[in-house]
């Protein structure tokens, strides 16, 4: 009962040791994915931006419940970002964009709202694109300059954005990354000396059982050499025709 109560220990200890290697490995991909490619306007990922919301400017609302997009304040957004000149042509009201704000209250932030109206000027080329939250219908105060859309807007990662952003700090830091390494080098460390002991364990076994081997060894050999002895007293007593001497 012993044994398969350690078999059992060992098994468990084992799958409990690679889920926590999985869950740090996935944990340091995603923070790696977090601190170079979210809010990055300057990097995508095969064309795709990604942006955690910070607000609730386009959370579902009565003003904009007949509207298929909603996210929420901790979403990530994903945004496809313009390949030419055409792609920001064929925007029209309706599509939501990322772009960076010239808003004096955000400033230089990553904006994802949706096209309220497109303005062009008497060549067909678009000046301004008046943008706005839905939550509220509040028009964004400074139109957008089209050469700082970002991307169109493509779907989004629910509450994912609140996990990046924690991440990213010292507590997350130590919960997500520090600590799962921490007990993966704990329980090597564990392993170690529970492996040392069993083969210290086994090494006085090994000992042990040479010691018997070598004790009887050496007690037949007495045996044998007595044995000896004996034949050998035995013919001295006797003459050359095997009577004992007188």
């Amino acid at each position: 009962m012993g044994h398969r109560s350690k078999g059992i220990f060992g098994i468990l200890a084992k799958v409990l040791s690679w889920l926590v290697v999985i869950f740090t490995v996935l944990m340091v991909i995603v923070t790696l994915f977090s601190v170079f490619t979210v809010d990055k306007n300057e990097r995508s990922v095969f064309g795709v931006r990604f942006y955690i919301v910070r607000t609730d400017s386009m959370s579902k609302s009565e003003n904009n419940k007949d509207i298929d997009v909603h996210f929420n304040a901790g979403d990530i957004i994903i945004s496809k970002m313009p390949k030419n000149n055409d792609d920001i042509k064929n925007l029209k009201p309706g599509d939501v964009i990322s772009f960076v704000s010239f808003d004096v209250e955000s400033y230089g932030q990553t904006i994802t709202h949706m096209i309220k109206e497109i303005k062009t000027d008497d060549k067909g080329r678009i000046t301004e694109i008046i943008t706005y939250g839905t939550n509220t219908g509040a028009v964004d105060k400074t139109p957008v300059d089209p050469n700082f859309v970002l991307g169109k807007y493509m779907g989004k990662i629910p509450k994912v954005g609140k996990l990046f952003a924690f991440m990213k700090t010292v507590p997350g830091y130590i919960c997500c990354i520090l600590a799962p390494f921490l007990l993966i080098i704990v329980y090597h460390i564990v392993n170690v000396v529970v492996l040392f002991k069993r083969y210290k364990s086994e090494q006085v076994v090994a000992l042990n059982t040479e010691k018997k081997r070598i004790e009887k060894e050496r007690a037949e050999n007495q045996r044998m050499m007595a044995e000896l002895m004996a034949l050998k007293a035995k013919l001295e007593s006797q003459d050359k025709t095997g009577n004992p001497k007188k």
